[in-house]
């Protein structure tokens, strides 16, 4: 381990032009972006855009349909207080978690601690080198959790990249002790099958139980055969992180054969993803439930026995989902918001040719009691600003904002930009309150934006994968409530009980 110590609100009109001819075909033909082996844990480079697309993104933005280049535009309900840029770890930036007055942000390189005391005035406490793609990130008490997907020589932060296909290759989980925010100290490491894409906190007064996603198996992985149709369950004693290990590996998806029971994919549902695993859990602690994007499957089950997860229902949507990422429920623990990421995150997805139902938000009522409890499907949710063909824009992290009464979310669209979005009526969701950047690029598709948008404390936090750590204010009488609402730690895929 190393420790490394004016904008303006625009009106848009919607009406982008189409994307490219075939973009959807590929679209849907493509799987997501395998977790192993190793991408090479740094930005993925631009893909190259024909002349036309070039022509049309430089059409929209002099006719003022998109905003031009870099450039920031957002609702009048929300101000722009600061950007972050990167520092010392120049990775693609990941997903945030929040601890009193610190924020939390993983990056491919790492991870990176800030003070926010001062939302207007963040401040960097440490920085720590510890490479190993996507650097998913919690904390819980003196702990901070980190996953590694991708295949390293070694479990130390000086590793260096590694075929999976040897057997001395590793992935999984990396503990680090942050009892002094500003020397982190790296503690005990934990191999998991397929490495950690995703890690989701249970949290007990004694233990931490980490429930471990990852997916693609492949026969020719040592480490990751085929079936993987379940979650690696990790078991960390607070008092003695280091005896932390592996204590179950529950199956989700039973069936026979080769891949075990989830979708099957294509060509039994073309332009679904087969199920090899699960991509991301979210969890209600004081609700014993749990929901799971697994790829092709979306699921909720029971954790009132945390180290035997046991499910309860089982959703597929093989006519508008391509690749179930990502899971919230509201408060009430009655609803569940699924995320399509349709591309993987590196497509341009956010346009008239794709359309409102495709690499959206899926949003299902839970209706029953108990382990009769049922998702039924209600509604989508999409962005309504198209965004150019050069911008990968996809559904991807968000959280809810705690409003009494009112179902409410702020979520990452990755160059779409932070959206705000009431979703109260299932079957009438609506956006009230939007932040984006223009295009990275007008001459080729750039992976940037948004990864994660979470409301904690008041504001608005924003990893974006390029720019670095934005921080927003919202202001709205719809929202303003959620001020009251004071949290000594939020990792969001561990949703808290707001209100108790």
């Amino acid at each position: 381990m190393i420790l490394l110590k004016e904008s303006r609100t625009r009106h848009r009109r919607l009406g982008v032009a189409a994307a490219a001819v075939g973009l959807l075909a590929a679209l849907l033909t493509a799987g997501p972006a395998a977790a192993t082996p190793d991408p090479g844990d740094g930005p993925a480079a631009g893909k190259g855009v024909s002349k036309s697309t070039e022509a049309e993104v430089k059409a929209a933005i002099a006719d003022g349909e998109i905003p031009g280049q870099d450039e920031i535009v957002h609702s009048d309900n929300i101000e722009h207080l600061v950007n972050i840029p990167k520092d010392a770890l120049p990775g693609t930036n990941s997903d945030l978690a929040f601890q009193g007055r610190y924020a939390f942000a993983g990056n491919y390189d790492g991870f990176r601690i800030l003070d926010i005391s001062n939302p207007k005035a963040p401040k960097t406490i440490a920085q720590v080198l510890c490479p190993g793609s996507q650097n998913d990130i919690t904390v819980s008490g003196n702990l901070l959790f980190l996953s590694t997907d991708s295949s390293r020589s070694d479990s130390s932060c000086s590793s260096t990249t590694q075929p999976a296909t040897e057997k001395s290759s590793w992935e999984g989980m990396k503990v680090f002790d942050i009892s002094d925010k500003s020397n982190p100290k790296y503690v005990a490491a934990v191999e998991t099958a397929c490495g950690s894409h995703t890690h989701t906190l249970v949290p007990e007064r004694r233990n931490v139980y980490l429930y471990v996603s990852s997916y693609s198996p492949n026969a020719t992985y040592p480490d990751c055969q085929p079936p993987h149709d379940g979650i690696s369950v990790i078991k960390v004693p607070r008092n003695a992180p280091e005896q932390a290990a592996v204590v179950n590996f529950p199956v989700l998806f039973p069936g026979e054969g080769p891949d075990g029971g989830g979708n099957p994919g294509a060509p039994t549902n073309p332009g679904v993803s087969k199920t090899t695993g699960c991509h991301d859990i979210t969890v209600l602690p004081d609700k014993d439930l749990a929901a799971g994007a697994c790829m092709g499957d979306g699921i909720l089950f029971s954790i009132k026995d945390p180290e035997h997860p046991k499910v309860i229902d089982r959703v597929q949507d093989n006519v508008n989902f391509a690749f179930w990422h990502s899971a919230t429920f509201n408060q009430k623990a009655n609803k569940v918001v699924f995320t399509d990421e349709l591309g993987g995150g590196g497509a341009a997805t956010c346009n008239e040719q794709i359309g409102p139902n495709r690499g959206a938000d899926g949003i299902y009522d839970i209706v029953g009691k108990g382990d009769q409890r049922k998702l039924v499907f209600r509604s989508y949710f999409k962005i309504p600003r198209h965004q150019a063909d050069t911008e990968n824009c996809v559904a991807h992290n968000g959280s809810l904002i705690p409003v009494k009464g009112k179902d409410i979310m702020v979520q990452a669209w990755y160059q779409g930009g932070v959206s705000v979005w009431d979703f109260t009526d299932s079957s009438k969701p609506r956006e009230i309150a939007y932040f984006e950047r223009g295009p990275l690029s007008t001459e080729v598709l750039q992976g940037g934006g948004s990864w994660s948008a979470y409301y904690y404390n008041g504001y608005i936090y924003s990893n974006d994968i390029a720019k670095g750590f934005d921080v927003l204010k919202l202001s709205d009488k719809r929202t303003d409530p959620a001020r009251k609402v004071r949290l000594g730690e939020l990792n969001v895929q561990t949703q808290p009980d707001y209100f108790d």
